[in-house]
């Protein structure tokens, strides 16, 4: 993903890994694009029998995730 970012040229950063988690900083503007970026690079970053799922939520802060 990380690699994606950089070569897309987005301002937006991951800040944080957490287990199976990502948490990015992210301008609203980028939002969208980062969306499709995590949902198209994560499926695809280890070579597993059964599909891995993502999920991608938004919110101002960690804790609105919840």
């Amino acid at each position: 993903v990380s690699g994606r970012m950089e070569a897309e040229a987005l301002q937006s950063r991951m800040l944080l890994q957490v287990h199976d988690e990502l948490i990015f900083e992210v301008p609203s503007q980028e939002v969208e694009p980062l969306k499709r970026l995590v949902l198209e690079v994560m499926p695809a970053a280890l070579d597993l029998a059964v599909p891995l799922k993502v999920a991608v939520k938004v919110g101002a802060n960690w804790g609105e995730l919840g």
